[in-house]
């Protein structure tokens, strides 16, 4: 099983947080992360600092770390307009993350846009991504629910993903904003998403603000996900969400898999040590399990 774990945890882990984080601890603690083995590094947003302050240094993270970037290693960034894209591409950022919320309310609040506003652009930004030679992702937020409007129907996400797919764009995640995820949930509408084509590769984004994410996570693989967003420590939330909470936990997600004989080439001691670190930073518990108990080992 080709599992790709893309780590959340500089951008959504600490969107949400208060404390401004030193761009040499950034750095710090993305360094570990490469070393880990760890796919994917989302290392921030390209947003209004003034609205998500711990995001303002995200162009200097890019010009220090692109310069000792490990080839096996993919660097990300969140835009939300064409100015994000604009700063994106003067930084040279490989892969660029990039979503439609199928949330009316949650678009509003998010972006500024109504869900159809947003989904006209996203396109035009992703195909001029994709025209320059960037990898591209792009995302339906609130997709099994919302925070403000509770359930979110089915089609109104099939609809997102279909003119995705119509623009030739294959790389599509479904984002659980809100975490109203669940298993049959996920089953239902990934399923619905590979028979619409069955080449398309499709990536999760799980918050586990009612406890399901890890379970969500196992699911969507079983369906066929290849690409899990995951957030060292469990940290995040969206600022722009009813009731923030955590993504799933790397470090817990790896010891998934490697309980599973996946992935055994990440080493999951360097994860913990990031979570361990980062709640000594903030000097609290973090929601994730495996960096306080340790991991499972065979007697």
């Amino acid at each position: 099983m080709n599992i790709i774990i893309h780590d959340v945890g500089m951008r959504d882990g600490l969107q949400i947080e208060k404390d401004l984080i030193p761009l040499e601890k950034k750095i710090e603690w993305i360094k570990k992360l490469m070393d880990s083995g760890i796919d994917i590094i989302q290392m921030g947003s390209f947003v209004n600092p003034k609205k998500v302050p711990s995001m303002a240094d995200t162009e200097q993270l890019f010009i220090q770390l692109n310069k000792i970037k490990k080839p096996s290693t993919v660097f990300s960034a969140l835009v939300l307009n064409e100015k994000g894209v604009e700063r994106g591409m003067s930084v040279d950022v490989e892969m660029f993350c990039m979503g439609v919320s199928a949330s009316e309310t949650h678009s509003q609040k998010n972006t500024g846009m109504s869900v159809s506003e947003a989904t006209e652009r996203i396109i035009a930004m992703a195909k001029e991504c994709i025209k320059a030679g960037k990898k591209v992702q792009v995302s339906v937020q609130s997709a099994f629910g919302c925070g403000f409007e509770g359930k979110i129907p089915e089609e109104r996400v099939i609809s997102i993903v279909e003119k995705y797919l119509e623009a030739g764009i294959k790389n599509i995640s479904l984002a659980d904003t809100a975490g109203h995820g669940n298993p049959e949930k996920v089953e239902k509408l990934y399923s619905a998403i590979f028979k619409l084509d069955s080449t398309v590769e499709c990536a999760c984004h799980f918050h586990n603000t009612y406890g399901l994410g890890l379970l969500n996570c196992y699911t969507a693989m079983k369906a066929g996900v290849k690409y899990i967003e995951t957030a060292f420590g469990g940290l995040g939330g969206c600022p722009f969400t009813k009731s923030p909470a955590g993504n799933v936990s790397t470090e817990d997600f790896v010891h998934l898999l490697q309980q599973l004989d996946i992935r055994q080439d990440i080493k999951l001691d360097k994860v913990i040590e990031i979570a361990k670190d980062t709640s000594s930073f903030f000097k609290r518990e973090l929601p994730g399990m495996i960096y306080k108990i340790g991991k499972l080992r065979e007697m």
